[in-house]
């Protein structure tokens, strides 16, 4: 007996048909359909900011490589971790790199940066990377070293580009808007069009790993991790005017790129990145619930308080294995003890490291790889800053994450917004480092820079200097509000 009579029968039989439909078109119309929609969402874009900078589009290039392939991949270079650890690099990401960091570097200079103020107010920032370049002296492969770390150096002038925009809010969320606009569609569109670039093989269980348009399951988890925050947050901070006409279309939106991302997360396998979309999204909903406003204090001592109990139980008294095994999972972390039990064994400098972004470099590489497959990272980040910077490096980024939170905390008279998504990002990345590396300059570590870097005061008379210039080629000025906005900025 048929259950659906009517309109609702044939609705019914024809969602299938377009389905199948959809499934078999070919994979040229299907790109060229994304571009078309990816132009329209930019364009037509219900959230998009009148006046937004030109110079974004500069960290949102770095951004989009961060968070998905190198433009020699791209092109058909080299793929995966073998790639990643070859020593002498690529020409032509070299020169793209170089270009972008020195549209960041003019930028920065066309706005009269305080590069003075900018040094006093993030010294622990200042020493973690000066102790990694005085690194390169005792690196096997110093030259190696120093290309990396001037690659690297790239990280912090584009994200200073954001946060020196006269309106680093409305920079913020035009940067992730449009960094998961390009990589969540790209995504879906390899999956279900381009599947043998969207998926790989694993080394050891031959299994079907899908990577989307980044290079490793991992990777792709990290994409849907910014950008399920990223939406969350956007929603929440707008609830409050959902009944606006523009804020609707902006909410529905945001929630069909929330069910587009927890596709891919769920396709990626990504057991860390899904617990953190987990951690982040609470840490949101909580600061901005009425209760959470009330008890701000509270939220900002149990929040680093939760990440050291969860330290001590899962290290000091062996939980992580247990907890692991207890819902299904391998109770070596996908054979995450096995690499940790390798790569300590390898004779490091336990105070110095091997030099900036060296232990995975020449026959010690090698030597892992024969007993713990080939890796290229210690699936942990305090463990890989240790290897390559030694003790005075992992101390030196603990003096940094307290000085970040610091200076989050500050954010919140000026910004609550803005705030709260750099305390929840703050948080994820905590606990994110005990099982992936998330400190090594790639998407994680940028979207962290964004609340973590203290900007210096702007003086109104130089806020007042800065323009915008719009598509027509018009300047405009931004209003009171605006400027005083900028003038509270730390």
């Amino acid at each position: 007996m048929p259950i659906f009579k009517g309109r609702e029968a044939r609705s019914c039989a024809v969602f299938p048909q377009i389905r199948r439909q959809i499934d078999r078109m070919p994979p040229t119309l299907a790109l060229f359909l994304w571009l078309i929609l990816l132009l329209a969402l930019l364009r037509f874009d219900p959230a998009k900011v009148p006046g937004t900078s030109l110079a974004l589009w500069v960290p949102l290039i770095w951004v989009f490589i961060a968070g998905s392939r190198l433009p020699s991949q791209w092109l058909g270079g080299q793929m995966g971790a073998v790639a990643q650890v070859l020593e002498e690099g690529n020409p032509l990401d070299r020169t793209i790199f170089s270009l972008l960091i020195l549209f960041a570097a003019g930028t920065l200079i066309s706005r009269s940066f305080n590069w003075g103020g900018f040094f006093s107010r993030n010294f622990t920032l200042i020493a973690l990377l000066s102790f990694a370049l005085v690194s390169v002296l005792w690196s096997d492969f110093p030259f190696v070293a120093f290309k990396r770390w001037f690659r690297d150096l790239g990280n912090y002038f584009v994200i200073l580009v954001v946060l020196s925009d006269p309106r680093p809010l409305d920079a913020v969320r035009t940067l992730l808007r449009r960094f998961c606009y390009l990589l969540i569609p790209l995504s879906i569109l390899l999956v279900k069009y381009y599947p043998y670039m969207a998926k790989h093989y694993g080394t050891w269980s031959g299994t079907a790993e899908y990577i989307g348009a980044a290079t490793s399951k991992n990777m792709l988890g990290n994409v849907c991790l910014v950008s399920g925050i990223f939406f969350f947050w956007d929603t929440v901070t707008r609830w409050s005017d959902r009944k606006e006409r523009r804020t609707k279309w902006i909410i529905r939106l945001n929630v069909l790129f929330i069910f587009m991302t927890l596709w891919l997360l769920n396709l990626s396998h990504s057991a860390t990145s899904q617990v953190c979309l987990t951690i982040g999204c609470f840490v949101i909903a909580a600061l901005h619930s009425g209760w959470g406003e009330r008890h701000l204090t509270f939220l900002k001592v149990v929040i680093p308080a939760t990440f050291c109990l969860y330290i001590i139980l899962a290290f000091g008294f062996g939980l992580n294995g247990d907890f692991a095994s207890r819902v299904g999972r391998d109770p070596t972390l996908t054979d995450r003890t096995i690499i940790w039990k390798t790569v300590l064994s390898e004779d490091t400098n336990p105070l110095v490291g091997t030099g900036y972004e060296s232990f995975w470099l020449g026959p010690r590489l090698q030597r892992i790889w024969q007993v713990a497959g080939y890796v290229n990272e210690a699936h942990n980040g305090y463990l890989d800053i240790y290897l390559n910077l030694g003790g005075i490096g992992v101390a030196l980024l603990v003096a940094f994450l307290i000085a970040s939170y610091r200076t989050i905390l500050k954010k919140f008279t000026a910004s609550y917004a803005l705030a709260s998504l750099s305390l929840a990002m703050w948080t994820v990345i905590l606990f994110y480092n005990v099982t992936e590396v998330g400190f090594k300059g790639g998407l994680l570590w940028l979207i962290l820079l964004l609340g973590a870097i203290a900007i210096p005061v702007l003086a109104e008379d130089q806020v007042r200097g800065m323009v915008a210039v719009n598509n027509a080629g018009t300047t405009k000025r931004f209003p009171r509000s605006s400027l005083e906005a900028a003038s509270q900025r730390r």
